[in-house]
């Protein structure tokens, strides 16, 4: 994540990205408007218009910018688990906390925001690249399985990252009410171990 906030000559828009995410940071994605991201940046409210349709189209960049950092992510932890389907698979689970720990305002932009996937293309085409890794990892685990015992690997893809999402919801992020004595990557490094065994894909002992 940048480390230096404001406006840099020539690249105004990814300056108030920048500055946008302080303010999601400090204050969640809906606690900031768009003159406090044009002041972080250095320049009036009438310059975001120059980028920007409104408040929306800004949170819709940066989950945009999100998703694609995500799928990176994703698309690593993928390829170092490999050959092996089953660590590729855990990999990108693990990911997905990882992410959310490093950037947190794309996080929050990306899921805690309201945003229409389907309402901006290049959104909803990053959004679809990042759940294609988990996918593409959940069809390599599935093909050792019997056909006939054998889930939709969008089913699995979507089981896991439900479970990553909440793990970070409840714990990594310190909600409301939610404490445990268990850090929240052995929380989801347990939970996918036991779905795994009860798909049969570990033995009892593992």
């Amino acid at each position: 994540m940048p480390k230096k906030r404001g406006y840099h000559h020539g690249n105004l828009r990814q300056a108030l990205v920048d500055a946008a995410l302080g303010l999601i940071e400090a204050k969640g994605p809906q606690g900031f408007t768009l003159s406090e991201a044009a002041k972080a940046a250095g320049v009036t409210p009438a310059a975001v218009y120059r980028h920007f349709e409104g408040r929306e189209d800004l949170l819709c960049e940066i989950a945009r910018q999100g998703f694609e950092i995500f799928a990176d992510l994703m698309e690593f932890a993928f390829d170092k688990g490999q050959p092996s389907a089953l660590a590729s698979f855990e990999a990108t689970g693990r990911a997905y906390l990882a992410f959310a720990r490093k950037y947190p305002g794309h996080y929050q932009a990306m899921f805690e925001a309201g945003l229409s996937m389907q309402s901006v293309p290049e959104l909803a085409a990053a959004a679809e690249r990042a759940a294609a890794v988990l996918e593409r990892a959940a069809e390599g685990l599935m093909g050792q399985l019997p056909p006939d015992r054998r889930p939709p690997p969008q089913m699995i893809s979507a089981h896991i990252w439900a479970m990553s999402h909440g793990v970070v919801e409840l714990y990594a992020r310190g909600a409301p009410g939610s404490r445990t004595p268990f850090p929240p990557d052995d929380l989801l490094e347990t939970g996918i171990g036991i779905y795994l065994r009860g798909l049969g894909l570990l033995p009892p002992d593992a």
